[in-house]
């Protein structure tokens, strides 16, 4: 078990509250704030700036941030390789994840494998993909499920599915009569698109730049950061976005979006991915082939 500051520290530098810190913890406010200014002498140095109610990291809480990710890692791999040892499958995996396929994908993996292995405590960190395969690579996520192209050359990707990208708009938009669209004729629409890093929003810039067009010169209104907001603006008639179509699945089923096919077809694959040089703990290899196979099911 790591330092239980450090645990303390973490939930404070995440949440930027030592009121929502005390929570998450179990804990009360004034036993986090004894504990945080414990580890500021330990290390002789103030770890968060706090002003007018509200706190930040300083750059010395930054720089202890990406040292207790580590440290927090270590510890729960060595939980995990002494339950091994043993003949049990529990302890702590964490796992990372898109927008995409943490909100369409994983909710019934996760719950399956529960159901199978209850000593297992499954974390899921939610970002877009970029950050992801960051934190896979800092040894801060045992694995990560995206579907952007892997970067990082210290990772492993394998494929396990593929998805399909669509145009979506609302029903009264210009673009809602069409049953599919090229990429030259979607340049003359107002464009509502995911943030830089977003595998999405990777997926539409290559599809784009493949077709000769400038993503820059496209007609954006607006990046959001998540699916559900994606949809919410689209609603309104903003203008069209390019998602995944499991996004929007029960929307198009209930007609409350319109989705375009777009022509020629614009398909990505969904990667698994973790770092080549860790070793790898018996629970983190069983909850792979169990995902694996299960995502194929769902995303082929």
């Amino acid at each position: 078990m790591a330092d239980r500051r450090l645990q303390i520290f973490l939930a404070v530098a995440k949440q930027l509250s030592f009121t929502r810190a005390a929570e998450t913890m179990f804990m009360s406010q004034p036993a986090v704030t004894v504990q945080i200014k414990q580890l500021e002498t330990l290390y002789r140095t103030r770890l968060f700036e706090r002003r007018h109610g509200n706190i930040t990291l300083t750059p010395g809480g930054r720089l202890v941030l990406s040292y207790a990710e580590k440290i927090m890692a270590l510890s729960d791999e060595m939980e995990g390789r002494l339950a091994e040892m043993t003949g049990e499958m529990r302890g702590p995996l964490l796992i990372g994840a898109s927008s995409t396929i943490a909100e369409f994908m994983l909710p019934v993996v996760l719950s399956e494998f529960n159901a199978l292995y209850p000593q297992v405590r499954a974390r899921l960190i939610v970002a877009n993909s970029e950050t992801i395969e960051n934190r896979v690579a800092a040894h801060t996520l045992d694995l990560g499920l995206i579907e952007a192209a892997l970067k990082a050359p210290t990772l492993v990707g394998e494929v396990f599915g593929s998805d399909e990208l669509i145009a979506i708009c609302a029903p009264d938009y210009p673009l809602a009569g069409k049953k599919t669209i090229t990429p030259k004729a979607l340049a003359d629409y107002e464009y509502v698109a995911r943030e830089p890093g977003s595998g999405t929003r990777e997926a539409t810039n290559a599809y784009f730049e493949s077709h000769k067009i400038d993503p820059q010169s496209l007609k954006m209104q607006m990046e959001m950061g998540s699916p559900e907001a994606i949809k919410g603006v689209v609603a309104q008639g903003i203008g069209f976005a390019v998602v995944s179509r499991w996004v929007v699945e029960k929307e198009l089923g209930t007609g409350s979006l319109v989705g375009v096919a777009l022509k020629p077809p614009l398909k990505r694959n969904l990667l698994m991915i973790y770092p080549e040089d860790r070793f790898r703990t018996r629970m983190a290899e069983t909850f792979m082939g169990f995902a694996k196979n299960k995502l194929q099911e769902i995303a082929l």
